[in-house]
C-alpha cells in the first residue's frame, strides 16, 4: 500500500481537533480561536464546528468570547488512564535498564504505613550483589527507599504518622527521633536523593511522583561498597538513578513544571 493510499484513511477534522487539544500546555492554558487557526494554518470559520464539538463534549471549556481552556473531559479521562497503570508495569523495564547500565541491583518500593514494602527487584548478576526479596518490609526511617517515600509528606503528616512511635529501635546511623528524621529527610530532599549504608553495602534512592505530584513509590540502586563508593562511579550512578526516576515519574503523568 502506498503512502498516498494510507493518507486517504485519515480524517482531517479529527486530526485538527486533536491538534487543537495538543496546543495547550502548562505555559499555554488559555487559547483563542485565532490561536487555533494560526497554528493549524486555516481560517477561524473552517474550525468553528470542530471547536463547537469539542466544547459540547467538554474537551474544551469556554472562558470568554472565542477563548478556551481544556475542559474537564480531558482531565478526567487522562487521570483515569494514568491511575489505572500499575506502578510495577511502568517501572520494571526502566529498572532493568538501570540494572544493566550500572551492574548493581535496583529495587522498587511503596510505603505501607511506617514500612518500606519492596514490590520489584532487578537483581544484578554479579556474585557480590545486594538481594532484597520482593515482599520484604523495613522501617521507612531506617533505609534510603523509605526516607525517599517519606519525602512526599509535609511536616504535619510526618508528625501524625509517627505520633507515639519510637524510632530508636533501629541503630544509628538511622535517625533516632522525629526531629532527626525530619532533618534527614529535608537534607536528602535538597540533594535530590537519599542514601543509607549497612553491612558493607550502600543504597541510594529517589522518589517517584505521579500526575498529582504525589510520591507514590521510590526506586534505588544498591550494591557492595566496593562498587558504590568510588567518587566518579558514585556520581555517575546517582545521575542514572535520578534520570530513571524522572522518566518513570513522567510516564505516570508527573510534570516538573507544574
Amino acid at each position: 500500500m502506498t503512502d498516498n493510499a494510507e493518507k486517504d484513511y485519515t480524517v482531517p477534522a479529527l486530526a485538527r481537533g486533536l491538534r487543537i487539544i495538543e496546543l495547550f500546555s502548562h505555559q499555554q492554558r488559555v487559547l483563542s480561536t485565532n490561536d487555533f487557526a494560526e497554528h493549524l494554518e486555516v481560517s477561524t470559520s473552517s474550525i468553528y464546528r470542530i471547536v463547537q464539538t469539542l466544547t459540547d463534549m467538554q474537551y474544551l471549556q469556554k472562558v470568554a468570547r472565542n477563548t478556551y481552556s481544556l475542559g474537564p473531559a480531558v482531565v478526567s479521562r487522562g487521570y483515569a488512564y494514568l491511575a489505572s497503570r500499575d506502578i510495577v508495569d511502568v517501572a520494571a523495564p526502566h529498572l532493568n535498564q538501570l540494572r544493566d547500565a550500572t551492574s548493581v541491583s535496583c529495587h522498587l518500593a511503596i510505603r505501607n504505613h511506617h514500612d518500606t514494602l519492596y514490590i520489584y527487584r532487578a537483581l544484578a548478576s554479579q556474585r557480590l550483589s545486594v538481594n532484597v526479596p520482593v515482599g520484604t518490609r523495613l522501617p521507612c526511617h531506617s533505609n534510603a527507599l523509605g526516607r525517599a517515600l517519606l519525602s512526599g509528606l509535609n511536616d504535619d503528616e510526618l508528625g501524625q504518622l509517627y505520633l507515639g512511635i519510637q524510632l530508636d529501635g533501629v541503630p544509628q546511623p538511622s535517625p533516632q527521633s522525629l526531629p532527626e528524621l525530619r532533618q534527614r529527610i529535608a537534607d536528602e530532599t535538597r540533594q535530590g536523593y537519599s542514601a543509607s549504608q549497612s553491612d558493607f553495602a550502600t543504597a541510594i534512592a529517589a522518589p517517584i511522583r505521579n500526575y498529582a505530584n504525589e510520591v507514590v513509590a521510590a526506586i534505588n540502586i544498591s550494591g557492595p561498597d566496593i562498587f558504590m563508593q568510588g567518587e566518579n562511579i558514585n556520581q555517575a550512578i546517582i545521575q542514572q538513578l535520578l534520570n530513571t526516576a524522572a522518566v518513570i515519574s513522567a510516564e505516570l503523568g508527573y510534570s516538573a513544571g507544574l
